[in-house]
């Protein structure tokens, strides 16, 4: 198919740019909704709700992240048999990967309502935010299974190679969701509730999407009912496959969790509040990067498991570079304009002081982020699922947690927010030496099929 071809043969550039147009859409309506949803409850309901949606936030990511580990797991995989002509193989992965995340998805919603308040208190919930936490929570893990469904199939469209639809499915649940927002918050005044059920209604609609797809005619691969039964190889790729994803979004989780109760305990609930619309405006600009790693990784992982090797290092500095470029623009536009940004949010008068110097003090070496996303992305895409996911750990937790502990002892609340530039940049030496080497793993192997080729015309 046209699909696939793509992969092997058209221009590495124009092929990225392709596929980085529908993902970016995709992606950025999807950071656009967050932010226009925190707007809605921030000016209507207060700074208060900010700070409730704030704690509620890295529980969702904990849902994101098993999303992740199948879709992006399942992804990877399928991108690696189509590359080998295996449509067969790439369907039963497809069936495996559905059967586990509804699997895990009610797994999630039982044991999420059982934990739910000690949860909220442990991601830095107080007497003032824990009911507007606990209304968001509910609706929220309701709509558990449309949420890993959806996100998770709509990766393995990705990779199937139909990046458009992957971003129509997106926009479709985004418009849905802005549309219920407006009418839930503003016009029922629902508030935190409502934003909730807009987002599981929009998940729902994702949901029917992504498996209409799968069962026409338009997928590359179709999702079979006999492809649903597990197979204990198929399971095990999918979850070794997708581990680096599913441990950076759980160690960002826990992240949050903590700069949450640091934040509580050095700047208040304001803070927190303050710490929610930064994450929605970084989240923003992340997105953006993400979408590169959307687009490049079904390149990665077609070529790599093909053996086009070359497309694979072309493909790799091009993103890097484009990654780059993308993180400097974030980064001058966030310094610029951080007061404007949180008045959007919100006009009182302490959460603009805090946020604005939040914010600049936040993103300080956001220029150096963008190549160390790129290269967790290459390394898994290729199958160095270990190096990519300690990798990971590395910045997200064993850096940055403690520096949470020691900074804000030194610097107070300001501490907090240096807590992850300080790592990010001790990160990106390291992330900078793991590239070099296995960068020039791929030039070897680039070589060594040059020399196989030419010994074999020779002969």
């Amino acid at each position: 198919m046209k699909n696939t071809i793509d992969l092997a043969e058209k221009k590495i550039g124009p092929l990225l740019l392709s596929y980085y147009l529908p993902a970016f859409i995709g992606v950025i309506t999807g950071a656009l909704y967050n932010i226009i949803a925190r707007i809605f409850i921030g000016q209507s309901v207060g700074h208060e709700a900010l700070s409730g949606l704030s704690v509620v936030f890295p529980i969702m990511v904990i849902i994101m992240a098993f999303g992740m580990l199948c879709g992006i797991g399942s992804g990877i995989m399928t991108s690696m048999a189509l590359g080998r002509h295996d449509k067969a193989y790439a369907e039963k992965i497809l069936g495996n990967a559905v059967v586990l995340m509804i699997i895990i998805s009610l797994i999630l919603t039982i044991v999420g309502f059982i934990i739910k308040i000690p949860l909220l208190h442990s991601f830095g919930a107080t007497h003032e935010t824990i009911e507007y936490a606990n209304d968001y929570l509910d609706l929220i893990l309701i709509g558990t299974l449309f949420a890993t469904v959806g996100y998770g199939l709509n990766s393995s469209i990705r990779a199937e190679g139909n990046a458009k639809i992957a971003m129509y499915s997106m926009l479709i649940s985004i418009v849905i969701n802005v549309i219920l927002d407006a009418i839930l918050i503003l016009w029922l005044n629902m508030g935190v509730k409502g934003a909730a059920l807009a987002t599981v209604i929009a998940q729902f609609a994702l949901m029917l999407f992504v498996i209409f797809h799968f069962r026409s005619n338009r997928a590359v691969i179709n999702l079979r009912l006999q492809n649903l039964k597990p197979e204990k190889k198929i399971v095990i790729g999918i979850v070794s496959s997708g581990m680096a994803p599913f441990v950076m979004q759980i160690a960002n989780s826990i992240i949050q969790g903590v700069f949450n109760t640091q934040l509580i305990k050095y700047g208040g609930d304001i803070s927190v509040a303050a710490m929610g619309i930064i994450n929605s405006v970084v989240i923003l600009f992340v997105m953006s990067i993400i979408a590169l790693n959307m687009a490049a990784q079904p390149i990665f992982g077609y070529n790599y498991s093909a053996g086009n090797y070359k497309r694979v290092k072309e493909t790799l500095d091009i993103a890097i570079k484009s990654a780059t470029i993308l993180a400097i623009i974030a980064f001058i536009v966030i310094e610029i304009f951080p007061h404007w940004i949180i008045l959007m949010f919100n006009n009182n008068e302490e959460l603009i002081i805090k946020g604005t110097t939040g914010m600049r003090i936040f993103i300080i070496m956001f220029p150096l982020v963008g190549f160390q996303i790129i290269t967790g992305n290459f390394l898994q895409s290729i199958g160095r699922v270990n190096t990519a996911t300690m990798m990971t750990l590395m910045r997200q937790v064993f850096l940055v947690i403690p520096f949470l502990f020691i900074l804000p002892k030194i610097f107070f609340l300001n501490g907090v927010w240096l807590a992850m530039p300080v790592s990010d940049c001790i990160n990106a030496v390291i992330v900078f030496y793991i590239l070099k080497k296995y960068r020039a793993k791929i030039t070897y192997q680039i070589e060594n099929v040059q020399y196989t080729i030419s010994w074999a015309s020779h002969k």
